[in-house]
């Protein structure tokens, strides 16, 4: 896997991935009551250190490094890209690289995450900040089998920003939302 490879990918990716956020009743959300989600950032997979660390020198040739921070035992890197991603009609600016902890199914692009409007501080307030966005969330669930839910609260050590977000994940694609988006959270990890 090169960056070359990532480049390839992106389009088969974004159709997938934006198919998906449809599904969710996410795709397109600037609705009459002013409630706004956008595209933080996209998340690569891969499964091999020399693999992560050849795009993490192509990445920087792209962009600049903000975080490097030690997540679940392993490097996550996170690069604000000089050129952002299209992904729809959102423009993404910045990549998460997780160097490798275990073994995945597929490598590259691997998952979005979705800033929701509220500043959900709980999963409580995160799944009711959900709702507002879909209110047929409940229902798109409850209709597709295929979809798997996961929640969590991933934290660097020293960040102080609460960051609760709920994962969707169809096949070998993935869509988390949460309330914070990734720069806010790098910088509360240097305040602390």
């Amino acid at each position: 896997m090169q960056y070359q490879d990532l480049s390839q990918q992106w389009s088969a990716f974004s159709k997938a991935i934006l198919a998906f956020s449809q599904q969710l009743g996410l795709a397109t959300q600037s609705d009459v009551n002013k409630h706004t989600i956008w595209c933080d950032h996209v998340a690569l997979r891969v499964n091999d250190i020399a693999i992560a660390e050849s795009l993490l020198a192509e990445f920087k040739l792209r962009g600049e490094v903000i975080s490097d921070s030690i997540i679940n035992g392993r490097p996550i890197y996170i690069i604000v890209l000089a050129e952002p991603l299209t992904l729809g009609h959102w423009q993404i600016e910045c990549i998460e690289l997780p160097f490798p902890a275990k073994h995945y199914p597929q490598q590259g692009w691997e998952h979005i995450e979705l800033v929701l409007p509220g500043n959900a501080t709980n999963m409580d307030e995160l799944e009711q900040a959900l709702r507002v966005i879909n209110p047929h969330i409940d229902t798109v669930l409850s209709n597709d089998s295929s979809i798997k839910i996961k929640r969590s609260a991933p934290q660097a050590a020293g960040e102080t920003l609460a960051n609760p977000t709920i994962a969707f994940k169809q096949g070998d694609i993935c869509i988390k939302v949460h309330s914070a988006g990734i720069k806010a959270v790098v910088a509360s990890e240097s305040t602390a």
